[in-house]
């Protein structure tokens, strides 16, 4: 009955493992969502590594990694996913951007492919499937288990997912661009009475004029569209390389002050929604 998300990795961009990021954590995007038995990974960044590693120990033998698109920092910690070479495991890779563009199928044994990497993806003994839809789709993963998908706004496409289980929500949003003074209906409408929202909060509101075009939010909007939407928790999520712990800190204590719901995002932190 549990519903469960952990974070593995909070950073966007590229992974930033310095001692200056240990608070809060260096590793790129990579969540999982645990409900009903079943297991959803958004993401594959370089915390998949790590999150990897702990599915063995624990055993967990399947699951449905969720893509909200595929630029590198969301997808170069799949080539270390340990559980992922093991013949006794199964995975299915699923994305909405792709569906006419060759697939996820082509992306993810691309970046395994020579001169870039030296072992291709069909050395993964596990039994992986590619599956590809189109964003604005919504399907069921089974006991109970309901994806809303909408299409977000960055370069070459991504998809913003919200999972519903047993009456409560979770929206993972990200990477995306809004506009200033004009708020994202289908974020909106995505994100409507959420419990919990994670947000591309790569950047702050000073920052942003200067990054339009680049493909993400701030942390302000965040909470001006939660706050619109009747959100109770956004979590700041795809924290930028250039933000070290002590401006980490300081965004958190602001963060707060403007919104109660506002929480910063770290490497392992938790929520139970059941």
């Amino acid at each position: 009955m549990a519903f469960k998300i952990k974070f593995w990795g909070v950073r966007g961009s590229v992974a930033c493992p310095t001692p200056r990021h240990n608070a809060f954590g260096g590793n790129t995007s990579c969540i999982e969502v645990s409900m009903g038995g079943q297991r959803v990974i958004l993401d594959a960044g370089t915390g998949l590594r790590e999150l990897g590693h702990w599915y063995l120990k624990k055993n967990a033998r399947r699951a449905t990694m969720l893509m909200t698109h595929t630029h590198l920092d969301h997808i170069n910690g799949f080539p270390f996913f340990s559980p992922a070479f093991h013949k006794d495991r199964a995975f299915t890779v699923m994305a909405g951007h792709l569906s006419d563009k060759g697939g996820i199928h082509r992306i993810i044994a691309g970046q395994m492919s020579k001169p870039t990497f030296p072992v291709p993806s069909e050395k993964m003994g596990s039994k992986l499937s590619f599956e590809d839809f189109r964003f604005g789709d919504s399907f069921s993963l089974g006991k109970g288990i309901k994806i809303i998908t909408k299409a977000l706004n960055h370069p070459e496409g991504a998809t913003g997912y919200r999972i519903e289980y047993r009456g409560k929500s979770v929206c993972y949003v990200t990477d995306t661009e809004h506009v200033i003074g004009k708020p994202d209906e289908n974020v909106l409408g995505l994100i409507e009475g959420a419990d919990l929202v994670i947000y591309d909060s790569t950047y702050t509101d000073k920052e942003f004029p200067n990054r339009v075009g680049w493909g993400h939010s701030t942390w302000q909007e965040g909470v001006r569209l939660c706050q619109a939407a009747n959100v109770k928790t956004l979590a700041i999520f795809h924290h930028d390389p250039d933000h070290e712990d002590l401006f980490m800190e300081q965004l958190e204590r602001l963060a707060r002050m403007t919104w109660q719901g506002a929480i910063v995002a770290r490497e392992h932190m938790r929520f139970n929604l059941l």
